[in-house]
């Protein structure tokens, strides 16, 4: 058996994985454009002692197989974090999620949510057909068109009326009436978002949970892929090397895959993965003089006039992610080519978010601004739009037809989390004959 996997991130690892538990014999290969493992869950050291990874990544899964595992990975060397989260909104921190922490807004704004969420509650709202709708039957117009429509279009660059509601899951929490009225009349509240406590490697960043299954395979480092003839079983590398397989398994994001990789492509497929979309994300990598800014260890940003969506701060994960004493803020900033192509340099997004932080009194004229760093992230995160689905299926009929198993968050098209990402690459794997 010629096994190749297309990808060294959580999927790629959790295939390698799986075969080595089955017992799988032959060649088993991985293969990564990049001259590092990890795929979208690298990490980065830069020469000042800052660790940053490809964005924000923690392993919260309830999974105790999977708890385990990569606790062994890392010899148990990991931090606990509590998963403390806020929002920012025209000048208000609000604990997370809004919709249970109105307390403080202004008086007027907290009346209509109110009103509208008891409205949303007891009306027929018929059938639901996109995320807008949706937003309306859970919260009522005034708190979805106030918060929940305005940070998803920062974040999935699209109106909520073009997007369906698959990927939701647990991801926006739905309170009753008395959770709504305690979060607008006391300042305390219980604790009720989907992550509580969270895992992350003391040392190394993020992708140090990888580093034990670097010996589950033979990889292969700068292997781009440029080519796969299905017919033949042939894989060709942008360095000239061809190598033939028995079975291969992709977290190559599928809109690449079938429009510009595999040959002879039917025309349908290829016009179905270009419907595919997903968010670019440009990250601005901070390092700060000091760590006392903010006991978040993220926070979503509401103001469709701040630069970021998002913030997260690995000085929080793991003290070693910084050099003493000092703070790190990583700033997400989104894209699209379907809906909001970039438009700018990322190394031009620097001075504008250190400029938000400032106006956010997350930072000060006074602090030292030790380290400043961009990434790029094509492919960051998956948009559900109202295309989505159906040519979802096409690419991925297409794919079964032509024997090639595909995974991950771009293999796989959908929303999911690292951990998930590391099943869904043993799952890819699982049937392969030993």
């Amino acid at each position: 058996m010629k096994i190749r996997i297309l990808g060294t991130g959580m999927a790629g690892f959790g295939a390698a994985y799986c075969l080595r538990q089955e017992g799988v014999g032959g060649e088993i290969c991985m293969y990564d454009k990049n001259p590092y493992i990890g795929g979208h869950t690298a990490s980065y050291e830069t020469d000042d002692g800052f660790i940053f990874d490809d964005g924000p990544h923690i392993s919260f899964t309830d999974d105790e197989r999977l708890q385990q595992l990569f606790a062994e990975n890392i010899d148990h060397e990991y931090e606990t974090l509590k998963a403390t989260v806020n929002n920012y909104w025209k000048g208000h921190w609000i604990k997370h999620p809004a919709q249970c922490n109105l307390h403080g807004l202004p008086s007027d704004l907290v009346v209509d949510v109110i009103d509208d969420f008891v409205e949303a509650k007891y009306r027929s709202n018929g059938q639901i057909s996109n995320y807008k709708e949706w937003l309306y039957a859970k919260f009522g117009e005034t708190f979805a068109e106030t918060f929940p429509m305005v940070y998803g279009k920062k974040y999935h660059t699209v109106e909520a009326e073009k997007m369906d509601i698959d990927w939701l899951g647990p991801r926006l929490y739905q309170p009753d009436l008395k959770e709504v009225l305690q979060g607008a009349l006391v300042e305390s509240t219980p604790d009720v978002h989907y992550v509580d406590k969270f895992r992350y490697p003391t040392q190394g960043g993020f992708v140090h949970y990888l580093q034990k299954f670097t010996e589950l395979a033979d990889i292969k480092l700068n292997h781009k892929v440029t080519g796969i003839d299905a017919k033949n079983k042939l894989i060709r590398f942008a360095n000239g090397k061809t190598v033939e397989y028995d079975e291969v398994l992709s977290s190559i994001p599928l809109p690449e895959l079938v429009t510009n990789i595999i040959q002879d492509v039917p025309e349908d497929v290829a016009r179905a993965g270009e419907q595919l979309a997903c968010t670019s994300c440009i990250i601005v990598n901070i390092g700060v003089d000091r760590d006392d800014f903010t006991e978040a260890v993220w926070t979503y940003f509401y103001d469709p006039d701040i630069i970021f969506t998002r913030l997260s701060f690995p000085h929080l994960m793991s003290p070693n992610n910084v050099p003493p004493g000092c703070g790190s803020i990583q700033a997400e900033i989104y894209f699209s080519d379907k809906y909001r192509p970039v438009d700018r340099k990322p190394e031009d997004c620097i001075e504008p978010v250190i400029a938000d932080l400032k106006r956010c009194g997350l930072i000060s004229e006074e602090d030292t601004i030790l380290h400043k760093s961009t990434l790029f992230i094509k492919y960051a995160n998956v948009i559900f739009d109202l295309d989505r689905q159906q040519a979802l299926e096409t690419v991925h009929g297409y794919l079964d037809d032509i024997g090639i198993r595909y995974c991950g968050r771009y293999g796989d098209w959908g929303y999911i989390w690292t951990d998930q990402a590391f099943k869904s690459g043993e799952e890819a794997a699982a049937g392969i004959p030993s």
